[in-house]
């Protein structure tokens, strides 16, 4: 199959690695299963594919936050199957990192085997004609001065109201990932905000079937599809609504654990940097843009309007079986027989908390081998301390 590199050839699908399995189900069942995954197989990532092509012109978009991005835009060429005509290149020093330049020729792949992104450029073709990328001083979309701030690598717009910034905030708000509302692509996006019908994210739940019928792509079938697919996703659950406002640093998985340690988006709102660095996953920098954008007073608004037009998400499920319900946790050094992830597991789905830090509201604090500064202090607190025996032995006690 070629494991050593490039894609096996000549067969009549793409595909961009394989799994290796133990074909014996009596190995399988004795080796077993690990929190996301068997240990019986194994996936194996081919080198992604490469090709060659040039880059006629260096742009810039404007992302949900105001990131404003260069990518270049290139002569078509095929990569993995797919027609690859843009590539994303970062931000404006990784542009120079790699010294792109208009008219260069360039290696390309699709990263992960999706994101198409520049390798490397071929010097070796240069003919003294490329031109150097130039970071744009203001907003191509709304023309608002650019800032990069200090100790970031990302140029923004820092107009909230710049139609660049809203275009894409719709689009995630809209996802799959996040709200899940089925026709409203791109272009739907811009046609309803070229007609001044959605200036920010909460109009979209005034949309009406006459508001749509005379645009063009419309009649009265799509219409109504679309605003019914609109309604439909006023309730979503929690963590999908969360991911859906588009807090910096707040994506999918992040969303997920703030929907579990909150239960509601008003305790989450509430939720101080303090509370915040108790969910597992949760650092500084993610606690500090939470609280930014439930203080600010634009989101405070939208969240009320969009309360006020019937959208409520939905609180997580709990587990049918909840034993550990209000216990917190917290682990310091190296099971013998766990991992990290799959104790932390079996915790929360008995409906226990884990945290990465010991304090007061500590219920236990389970002890490997060469544990951390955690031991002394739930030592100090008082804290109940089990090892690895004692914390199985509670699970098996709490079913």
């Amino acid at each position: 199959m070629g494991l050593e590199g490039q894609p096996p050839h000549g067969l009549p699908y793409e595909t961009d690695g394989v799994v290796i399995k133990v074909d014996s189900l009596e190995l399988q069942e004795r080796l077993g299963t690990k929190t996301r995954s068997p240990r019986w197989a194994l996936a194996y990532k081919f080198t992604a594919t490469q090709a060659t092509t040039r880059v006629r012109d260096i742009q810039v978009n404007v992302g949900r936050t105001g990131a404003v991005t260069p990518m270049a835009v290139m002569d078509p060429v095929e990569v993995g199957g797919v027609t690859v005509t843009r590539a994303t290149l970062h931000n404006e020093d990784e542009v120079a990192r790699k010294d792109v330049r208009i008219g260069d020729w360039v290696l390309v792949q699709r990263a992960g085997d999706v994101i198409p992104e520049v390798v490397m450029v071929i010097k070796e073709r240069r003919t003294g004609e490329e031109k150097p990328f130039k970071m744009p001083t203001h907003c191509p979309v709304c023309g608002t001065p650019l800032v990069r701030p200090p100790g970031e690598a990302v140029t923004r717009c820092p107009n909230p109201d710049c139609r660049g910034a809203l275009r894409r905030s719709i689009l995630h708000f809209a996802s799959k990932a996040a709200m899940d509302i089925d026709g409203l692509g791109e272009k739907i996006i811009d046609q309803l905000m070229e007609e001044g019908l959605v200036k920010k994210v909460s109009d979209l739940y005034r949309l009406t079937e006459a508001d749509l019928i005379p645009l063009e792509r419309f009649a009265e079938k799509s219409a109504a599809n679309l605003v019914a697919a609109i309604q439909n996703s006023k309730q979503v659950p929690l963590a999908r609504f969360i991911n859906a406002l588009g807090i910096r640093y707040v994506g999918e998985a992040t969303a997920h654990l703030l929907a579990q340690h909150f239960g509601s988006l008003e305790a989450l709102a509430q939720a101080g940097e303090e509370e915040l660095l108790q969910v597992e996953g949760i650092g500084p920098q993610v606690a500090r843009s939470i609280r930014e954008y439930f203080q600010n007073p634009r989101n405070q608004e939208l969240l009320k309007e969009l309360q006020t037009l019937g959208v409520k998400p939905l609180p997580p499920e709990k587990p049918a079986a909840a034993p550990l319900a209000g216990k917190t946790f917290v682990f310091t050094g190296a099971l013998e027989h766990l991992s990290r992830e799959e104790a932390k597991a079996l915790v929360t789905t008995r409906g226990g908390k884990v945290s990465s830090s010991v304090s007061s509201k500590t219920d236990y604090v389970v002890v490997g081998a060469d544990p951390g500064s955690k031991f002394a202090k739930a030592r100090e607190l008082g804290v109940t301390i089990l090892d690895e025996a004692a914390f199985r032995d509670l699970l098996e006690r709490s079913g």
